[in-house]
This record gives C-alpha cells, structure tokens and sequence, in this order.
C-alpha cells in the first residue's frame, strides 16, 4: 500500500516539542526529547516498552506536565496542563484501552460532555444523531450511531474514539498503539481512514510497535530508546530491519529459530466441547482439540470465533455446557481455576489487566500472586518477603521489565512491560501445558523475539503449548501444528511448515484445505 505523500505540507508545523524532559523521581522517562509533526502527515513514534513514547503522548495530551521544555502547536507556545487545554488547542487522544461507556450508544458516548441542546438544556438527540452521521461519512468512518457500544466490535469501538476527537475539533489526532486489539481486515480499514483523514489536513501521531504498519501507514518516524531521542527517519528511505535496530540498538532477528522435534504424549484433551456466551448462545460447538507435550500448537482464526470462550473453559473463567476436557488424563472441566493451576496448566491471558494482574498490587506480588502460600515464599502464616523480593528481582532483571522497581504498582508499568510480568510468572511455574493467548499483544521486536524464545524453550522442555493469535505470521513461524477454528469448531489441523498465509486464510474464512 504506498503512502501518499503529496497532502504533506513541509512548511506547516503544527506540532513541535522542543527538549521535553520528564521525571517520575529519579527515574527519566523522557530525557531531552524533540518532535516535530506536520500538517497532514502521519508520523510515528517508535520504540521498546517503556521506552517513554506513551509519556511524551501523554505530556502533549496533558495528562502529564513536562518537567522541562516547551510545547508549541502551530508555532505558538503553549502550556499544555489539562487535556481541556489540548482539546481547546486541536488535539485529541484515542488510548490503548477504550474510554466509552458500554451501555450508550455511539452517538451518546461521541457527544457526552458536549451535548447539544434545544431552547437552553434540553438534549437534543436527534441533532446528536445527525451530527454523528456527518463526521462519519466526512471521514469514511461509517459507524451506526443508534448502536449500543457493548454490541459492537472492537474496531468499530476505535471508529467512536476518533470521532469523539473529531467532534471536539481535532486537527491533531495522538492513536496510542491503535492496531493492538485489531483485526488483519481491521487494521487495513484502519489504515485507510488513517489516509482519508490526512487527506483533508489532519495530522496523527501513532505510537506503534508494528514494523510492517509503519512502513504502510506513516510519512515520517521518531524512534525513542531508553527516554532517549536516536533520531528521525524518512519512512520511505528506510526498512523494517533498519528500525528495529534503531529501536533496540541491536540486529533483530524476525525468524523463529527452533529445532525439529517429535511430540510425545497427549497433555490436554477436549472432546466434543460446547461451551456458551454470556448471552446463552453455543460459541463452541463440539470442538475436538489435543496437544501434546513438545509441541506448540497454535489455533489460528478470526476474532469471535470461540477461542476466547475456549481459553476460558480449559483454565476454569467460564462454565462448560458439556463435554470433556482433560490435563495428563485428569478430568478438569468445570473445575476452579486454582484447581486447574494445580493441575498444572499455566495461562499468559488475552486481557493482562482483566485476568493477569492486580493492578494496585506490586510487581513483585503479582510475581507470586499463583504461589505465595508455598515454600519458600511463606512459612506458616507469614510471607517470606526477602525471599519473594529476591525472586522477583532475579525476573525482572531475566525478563528485562523496565523500570526495575519491583515495589512498582503493576498498573505504573506500561502495557508491554505489564505482558513481560506475566510472561515471567507463568513460564517460571513450569506448567505441563502454557496456554499463551495473544502473548505478543503490544510489545516492541525485541520483546516479541523474548516471547517466542521462550515458548519454544517450554516446547523444548518437553511442555505442551496452546497459542492463541490473530497475527497470522506469529501463528506460522511458532507453531508446529496449527489449528484453524471456525465457527466455534476445529475445521482443519494442518503442519505449519506445509502450508501458506494464503490457505490458511481461506480455511480461517471457513472455505476448505
């Protein structure tokens, strides 16, 4: 997909931050870092997790207060300390996790705050609903504005963000990892609105780890390293693998390097699996699944098509119909999740924050939040805080969380470095079977190179591994095996060396092998 660059306008700066230092204590989150943005353009900002780009986003957003520098936004300064502030001067901010209210409507959560009324106070709706459908089609965003949140997708959740920001008047749109929770289809419309909206004079910034968008979407790229500014680079000059090298100061390798290896023994076993939503309908509908030890085993298919129901029967979030579902030949369907954990199945979950943390609770708890009642972390009924404080250390420092805090509330830590925590826990317990759903969700290259290593060292161990993905690529070169589910049901189970991203996205769309 080429950029079409003709709409950027070299000569308007409509965003220049100028020597922006951040501190949170001694820590330096932003460390004398300079922007620049123009009109009509989509420029990226690029970096490892906790490199401080969401600080910087967050700082032109006001939501954060720069301890030194200036902010300037159309060549006059500007002291940004609210996000009233930012909204008043053309900026506006679609965050990672979605800040809607699930039981409006669209049009309701896009003009909540900025209602518009007849004769004085009373709320207007029709007008709302009018004005929605304007911006929408302007835009090419195409949304139902009657539609309630909670019932629609979560790409469409992100077209309702940006036009809550458009509403409000943004020129400058800041999309903080925007394809994290997308679909491959999602993603390519994303894409386009992205183009649509640069076309008519709006500038983005979109914070981003994924190489590939980069190169298809933005003009210009800022790569942070450590705080730190390493430079800005011209899009169309320059390859995914000069970027990632850029980003992690080091050669990174996209191939998965494993071995050849033989699966042993069947570790989980599911037969004939229904499974229902919150709402009482079957969204797995006698599925068939096995994976055995010394093997990963990916599950490739379209978001909505059970694999989040699935993961939640086999680790016990969720209630089966009926069915079989067993660990080692135990049967554990049904059973509670510290029961299953006991069993010896380890789960790294889609949602971190949801399922994976306690989010005011330390790093170093949520590191033994599955083993704190056992040797050597306690000792009757008292915790061997040394002893967890040394074990959570040692993690952190292996599997490289950044800040290295361990007393750090988890929700302080970004969305990357939250994954990592996780990832640290649950392969640390060395489980019979890690499910691992969405593992690479959010994190930079080098992070991603970690995860996969250490999936293939649990395969290597002789563990079985469930992967879960909707990125195609992570699905081909981890797997061994990879199942296609359609429909809430195993269609196929092919060898992943012996097919294509092509077959496998016809057998995803439900067509046959």
């Amino acid at each position: 997909m080429k950029k079409q660059k003709s709409n950027v306008d070299l000569n308007k700066v409509v965003v220049e931050m100028k020597g922006i230092v951040k501190k949170f204590g001694d820590f330096v989150a932003n460390d004398s870092i300079d922007l620049k943005v123009h009109k009509g353009e989509v420029h990226a900002l690029l970096g490892e997790n906790g490199a401080g780009k969401s600080t910087l986003m967050n700082i032109l957003y006001g939501l954060y207060t720069q301890t030194s520098g200036a902010i300037f936004i159309n060549e006059k300064k500007v002291d940004i300390k609210t996000p009233n502030i930012a909204i008043a001067n053309g900026i506006g901010m679609v965050h990672q996790h979605f800040m809607l209210v699930k039981t409006f409507t669209v049009a309701e959560n896009i003009v909540l705050g900025m209602e518009p009324t007849t004769f004085g106070s009373k709320l207007n709706m029709d007008k709302a609903i009018e004005e929605v459908k304007r911006i929408s089609g302007k835009y090419g965003l195409h949304v139902d504005p009657q539609a309630k949140i909670e019932d629609i997708t979560v790409g469409m959740q992100q077209r309702v963000e940006i036009l809550k920001a458009l509403y409000r008047g943004a020129e400058i749109l800041i999309l903080d990892e925007p394809t994290a929770v997308l679909t491959p289809q999602e993603i390519k419309e994303l894409i386009q609105i992205m183009k649509n909206l640069t076309k008519q004079g709006k500038s983005i910034i979109i914070i981003t780890h994924k190489l590939k968008e980069i190169k298809e979407a933005a003009d210009f790229c800022t790569i942070i390293r450590r705080g730190k500014q390493i430079g800005t680079v011209d899009v169309s000059e320059t390859d995914e693998n000069q970027l990632a090298a850029m980003m992690v100061g080091r050669e990174v390798s996209f191939a998965v390097d494993k071995e050849e290896k033989t699966a042993g023994e069947i570790v989980l076993n599911i037969e004939n699996l229904v499974v229902e939503d919150n709402r009482g309908i079957g969204v797995v509908n006698g599925l068939d699944l096995s994976v055995r030890a010394g093997e990963i085993l990916g599950i490739a298919g379209v978001d909505g098509n059970g694999q989040s129901e699935l993961i939640e029967a086999i680790t016990g979030l969720r209630k089966t119909k009926s069915g079989k579902i067993s660990i080692n030949g135990k049967e554990v369907m049904n059973k509670t999740p510290r029961e299953i954990f006991e069993s010896g199945i380890c789960n790294i979950p889609e949602d971190r924050q949801k399922h994976g943390l306690v989010l005011d609770f330390t790093v170093e708890e949520n590191m033994v939040l599955e083993n704190y009642r056992k040797t050597p972390f306690s000792k009757g009924l008292r915790l061997m805080e040394e002893n967890i404080n040394k074990f959570s250390k040692e993690l952190m420092e292996k599997f490289d969380v950044r800040p290295r805090d361990e007393k750090n509330k988890a929700r302080a830590l970004s969305g990357g470095n939250q994954q990592k925590v996780i990832i640290a826990r649950e392969v640390t317990n060395d489980p019979d079977l890690l499910i691992a759903t969405q593992p690479t969700r959010g994190l930079d290259v080098g992070a991603i190179e970690f995860v996969h290593s250490s999936l293939v060292e649990q395969r290597d161990k002789n563990k079985a591994v469930l992967l879960v993905s909707f990125e195609l690529d992570e699905i081909m070169s981890v797997s061994d095996r990879i199942a296609v589910i359609y429909e809430g049901k195993i269609v196929g189970i092919v060898d992943a060396k012996e097919i294509n991203e092509n077959e496998l996205g016809l057998m995803m769309a439900g067509g046959g092998h």
